[in-house]
């Protein structure tokens, strides 16, 4: 059973998390999280002791909904070679999905965060660090399982993907147009198809 602060917390967390993920964190103002969440400030810093500690649970708290999601749907296949595919598969439709957060939140606070703040923005790294490893560990048990050609540098084919996802964020929001982003994962698919797959 959780705590009365820990439900105010993740109240909080529920209702902050979007604002800053969509306007950024020199743009998100303890005033807008006041209102939003129609708390006191005394009730906010009663639970994070500045804003930027809020701001950082807050990208915390979307990240993990979001590795919850994509995990969830990775659990569809227990074939490596599959994983790979549902990835491709979860990004297809990411931005319908990542519009109910105010965004991506790996995108939108990286770029915001590198300009405004540092300790956030090693949060931002630390988390595509951790994207980026646990693809190279599918690739990897790819190829221990047969699946994947054993000439195939798993972490660099990790962060090739990563970087072809994220450059597929920043033009379907930029453009508004999810083709950038379909585009993009019927070519990923392609490189799985024709680089990795044994």
């Amino acid at each position: 059973m959780k705590t009365k602060a820990e439900l105010t917390s993740e109240y909080i967390l529920e209702i902050a998390a979007p604002i800053f993920n969509k306007n950024g964190y020199a743009a998100t103002s303890m005033r807008d999280i006041t209102e939003a969440t129609s708390l006191t400030k005394g009730a906010i810093y009663g639970n994070f002791k500045n804003k930027e500690e809020l701001a950082i649970a807050a990208f915390k708290f979307t990240v993990k909904s979001l590795m919850k999601d994509i995990s969830k749907h990775l659990e569809l296949s227990n074939s490596p070679i599959q994983k790979l595919f549902l990835i491709s598969d979860f990004y297809r439709n990411y931005y319908q999905y990542s519009k109910k957060k105010g965004g991506c939140p790996v995108l939108n606070i990286g770029v915001d965060a590198n300009n405004q703040n540092s300790l956030l923005l090693k949060k931002v790294k630390e988390v595509i660090e951790k994207i980026q490893d646990q693809v190279a560990t599918i690739i990897e048990n790819g190829i221990e399982a047969g699946e994947i050609s054993t000439n195939v540098n798993a972490m660099q084919y990790a962060k090739r993907l990563d970087t072809m996802i994220q450059g597929a964020i920043f033009m379907t929001y930029t453009m508004d147009d999810e083709h950038y982003m379909k585009d993009t994962m019927n070519q990923i698919d392609q490189m799985i198809h024709n680089e990795l797959k044994i």
